[in-house]
């Protein structure tokens, strides 16, 4: 994992890993440009026995500390190529009306159905990585396997990350004290670029601007929906996404799935909003608890969500020009 690479790679590579190369007790300042085992061989024997160091282990416990904070972190390189959701039964104990769902990154799925059909089951099924023990016996396969335990048992490796429909807020932060929190929080590299990105991202989904030094607490349900969405874009380990009703978030929706889906997530959008629902490469109808039909996006249905863009475009428009005061226009 580190053999061979330099000081200055390692920790490029993996931010944490400073705070260990920090607790050494030899001084490693101005040789950054060399590995761990040159540094070693520059010193001595009798200063190694004086300052007690484990010179043939000191690699393999970086290394060992480096793992650890991957699994504290939910950073793995195990990716996900692949979700597959194999059938199960409705309410009535019927089959599904399908055999099995795969889905890749950078999918955007959308889940239809009545207000208690069953949609929040499928996502909960998703999110359990479920194999044939839930209500509905639905079995869920990542990269075509059985599902590692870590995905339900661990509280680091989380296959899903929820967007609710309400977003609030009770610390006493600003917006950028909150996002370099959790950019701090995850080591990533470089957090001020990151924060500034995540609120550069999250100002252009919001139907109002806000500055970095607004309160969370301030922000309106629209531009807190805004600032989650582009945080778990760009700070979430989990590689599937959850969204519910987005619709009535005030944010531009289509800005919003396109910064998700650039990041290589599965996006699973339940919806009750006919734009949204045709955005989705394909959607999923759910039905007295099981899953009905899975129906990909028509070109005859792309071209009706042009014209309903079109139509929402102007709405959107109205409200703006109603926000400001102005007066409408024929």
């Amino acid at each position: 994992m580190i053999q061979g690479i330099t000081i200055n790679e390692i920790i490029n590579k993996y931010p944490y890993a400073s705070e260990f190369i920090e607790q050494l007790q030899f001084d490693v300042s101005g040789k950054e440009d060399k590995t761990i085992a040159e540094i070693i061989s520059e010193i001595d024997d009798t200063e190694i026995e004086d300052l007690a160091i484990d010179a043939e282990n000191i690699e393999s416990q970086l290394e060992a500390y480096i793992k650890g904070m991957q699994e504290f972190l939910g950073i793995t390189d195990d990716a996900i190529h692949s979700l597959t959701i194999i059938a199960g039964q409705n309410k009535s104990g019927e089959d599904e009306n399908f055999s099995e769902l795969e889905i890749h990154p950078s999918e955007i799925i959308s889940i239809v159905g009545p207000t208690g059909s069953g949609k929040s089951r499928l996502l909960a099924d998703i999110e359990w990585a479920a194999d044939g023990d839930t209500p509905t016996k639905r079995k869920i396969r990542i990269n075509a396997d059985k599902p590692d335990p870590k995905w339900r048992y661990s509280t680091n490796h989380k296959l899903v990350a929820q967007l609710s429909q309400n977003m609030n807020f009770v610390m006493d932060l600003s917006a950028m004290e909150f996002v370099t929190m959790h950019a701090e929080s995850r080591f990533v590299e470089n957090p001020e670029k990151v924060v500034k990105q995540i609120l550069e991202e999250a100002n252009k989904l919001a139907g109002e601007k806000f500055d970095p030094d607004t309160p969370v607490t301030a922000l309106s349900g629209g531009q807190s929906r805004a600032l989650m969405i582009a945080d778990t874009a760009v700070l979430s380990s989990s590689p599937i996404i959850l969204i519910d009703e987005i619709e009535n978030a005030g944010i531009d929706r289509k800005k919003a799935l396109d910064l998700l889906v650039s990041k290589d997530k599965i996006v699973l959008m339940a919806t009750h909003d006919p734009l949204l629902a045709l955005m989705a490469d394909r959607r999923i109808v759910i039905k007295n608890g099981g899953i009905n039909a899975v129906i990909e996006t028509s070109d005859e249905e792309k071209k009706i969500l042009s014209r309903l863009e079109e139509i929402d475009g102007v709405i959107q428009g109205a409200r703006t020009s109603l926000r400001k005061g102005e007066r409408l226009k024929s």
